[in-house]
Formats: C-alpha cells, structure tokens, sequence
C-alpha cells in the first residue's frame, strides 16, 4: 500500500494508494544489502532488495509521504510478508525502483513506477537517520548509489556479416557466455555492450546451456535474436549478492518496439473507437481497440486498430474486466490519457518474459 498524507485547509486529509505484495515467497532468495559503515558524517550506505511476489499478492509494505518527513517513507511492514524476511525497516527512505532514482520524483509516480514492476521489484533505500544526516549535509543522493545496475534486452537483426557478436565460454564449463561486438554491426547498433555477459536468449536463460548449445539455438533463431546481457559491473553487482538477472529488470530503451501514449480530448462525436474484450497472445484477455473513426479524437491522437490498452490515465487496467476498463476510461468527462502497445510489440514482450504492468 502507499499512504499520503497532506494537510489543507479543512484539516489533514490521507489518501491511500495500495499495491502488491507475496507473503508466501521463500526466505531462499538473500537480500540485497550493502555494509551499512558509518562514515565520519554519520551516513550509512544504500541497501538494496530484490523482491518476488505472486500475482493475486502484495509487498507486504507501505509507502508514506509525510508531512515534516522528507522522502518516501517505508512504513508498515506487514509481519512474515516478503518485505520484512528480505530486511526492510520502518522509516527506511526509497532511493530507486528497478535502478531509477525516485526520491525526487511525485510521490504518486513512485508508488506506479513499483505497480508497475509487476511479480518483481529492485528497491535501493536509506535508513531513516543517514538520509535526514545527508539531506542536512546537502549530499546529493543519486551519487551514493551505483551509475548502471540494469541489464539490457538487445534485439538484434542479422545482415550479410551476421549478428555481430561472438561468444567464449571457458572450456568445459555451462551458462558462462561473454560477448565480444563487432564495431558498428548488428549487436553494437542494437546496444550490446563490449565484453558483456549473456544471460538469456529469445526469453530462456542460459544458465544450462554448453557453447554448441547455445550456437544451436541461434541457428534456429533465423534472422532476429534478442539477448539479455549485462555488463561486467552489472554481472558482478548481481552475482555478489547470489541473484539472477531477470528481463523485468532489464533497460529496454533500445528495442524497437515501444509503448505509445495517446491522449484525446472527446468531440462532439465522441471519441471515435470501440473497446474489445479478446484474447490475448500471451494468453488470458485484454482490451484491444477497433473501428477507429477517421478523422476523430482517436485516430488524431495516433490510434490504431489492434492496439491493447496497458493502462487508462496512468493507472495499470492489469486484472479488470471490460466494464471496469470502460468505467476508468468514462471517469474524466471530456477526456481520456491511454497507454497502449500494437500487437507486434505485444507479442514481442511476451515472448522474452515481459508481463504488461512491465511496459508501464
């Protein structure tokens, strides 16, 4: 859950965000935590959390804004929850979400940046007392945090050189791939990082797999691979901490295929699209839009038929039938914000392991 709390003029008023937690995930997973020593200014260091959740469950913590409290507070930690087992404290300060620096960010977009992280969440925090003594310093926080600890999902098409890459591994040995890139080929174009480590191809990890394996398999792949890899400094941060890298980490500012944003401003005809209830490819439902109007709202605003709906006026619609889409959609009177993703990237996502709330 993430409470806010202000106070106006008739008095304090609190509202409350909520999102999701799993109590029942095992204690086998370490927590991701740094040495908190002290330095001569009395500020520790940034520890951080990897945690794992089922769907139809909760982090087991809250989020707080705080009137004379600086930050985004964690605050009720539910007893046994995920959370708790992983080490979270009350009154920690939330520094990053899945590597984005948050604390100076609306507290709001914080709690949807961590709705939106889906099954899997990677939290940097502060205890409460470093980060009131490094404010009051005016050190500035994004620096006491590491650069880059994102992986990167690369998709790759072969030309007439093929992909660009080459893979060693030492001899005998599984699942250890390091890549070297061919300046300006296809892997280098597509963001594959000199000497980066290969973690997963097409959506399956590598972790089994020999070097005559893994040649096999992108054989197979035809004329387009996608690589999940990480750099040495981000194989190195996870591997200390006994963790394994997954896509939903992952930056995927360099794939082709991208979420769309579309805003309309009802006219006098309406917005001009209907919304479908159907399945989807990775399987369940979705809502999908058709028969886009030309010339109205809709097709001005870059709409197309065949595009699902990931989210209305910035919330996830991850879970909600068609009538509860169409009542988000209907709250604003005269105008509507929707998230939305063409069936090719759809596809594409599922395909490496990415749930919708992901692309939010």
């Amino acid at each position: 859950a993430a409470m806010k709390q202000t106070k106006g003029l008739e008095g304090d008023k609190m509202s409350i965000i909520k999102f999701e937690f799993n109590p029942k995930v095992g204690i086998d997973n370490p927590a991701l935590t740094l040495t908190e020593d002290m330095d001569g200014e009395g500020v520790g260091e940034p520890r951080f959390y990897l945690l794992t959740k089922d769907s139809t469950e909760t982090f087991g913590f809250c989020l707080h804004e705080e009137l004379g409290c600086q930050g985004h507070v964690i605050r009720q930690i539910e007893l046994g929850g995920v959370a708790q087992r992983r080490g979270l404290q009350d009154g920690d300060r939330l520094l990053q979400v899945n590597g984005h620096f948050v604390d100076h960010m609306d507290h709001l977009r914080v709690v949807q940046k961590i709705k939106a992280s889906g099954n899997q969440v990677l939290l940097a925090v502060l205890d409460g007392d470093s980060y009131e003594a490094a404010k009051s310093l005016g050190r500035d926080l994004s620096q006491m945090l590491p650069d880059d600890i994102r992986p990167r999902l690369c998709h790759i098409t072969r030309d007439k050189s093929g992909f660009g890459f080459s893979v060693s591994c030492p001899e005998g040995t599984k699942g250890t791939f390091q890549l070297s890139v061919l300046q300006d080929g296809p892997a280098d174009r597509a963001g594959v990082p000199p000497g980066s480590w290969l973690l997963e191809l097409n959506g399956d990890s590598v972790k089994s797999y020999s070097h005559t394996q893994l040649t096999k398999k992108l054989k197979q792949s035809g004329n387009k691979v996608t690589l999940l890899v990480a750099s040495s400094s981000v194989e190195e941060f996870y591997r200390l901490r006994g963790l394994r890298v997954t896509a939903a980490l992952a930056d995927t500012s360099r794939l082709p295929f991208k979420v769309r944003e579309l805003h309309l401003v009802k006219g006098p005809a309406g917005y001009g699209f209907l919304l479908k209830e159907d399945d989807c490819s990775s399987g369940g439902v979705g809502q999908f839009l058709w028969d886009v109007d030309a010339g109205l709202p809709a097709e001005q605003a870059g709409m197309k038929e065949g595009d699902r709906v990931l989210a209305v006026n910035g919330e996830s619609i991850e879970g909600l039938d068609h009538e509860q889409t169409v009542h988000r959609i209907r709250a604003r009177e005269d105008q509507v914000t929707l998230l939305v993703i063409d069936p090719a990237g759809d596809e594409f996502y599922h395909s490496v392991g990415f749930g919708g709330t992901v692309l939010l």
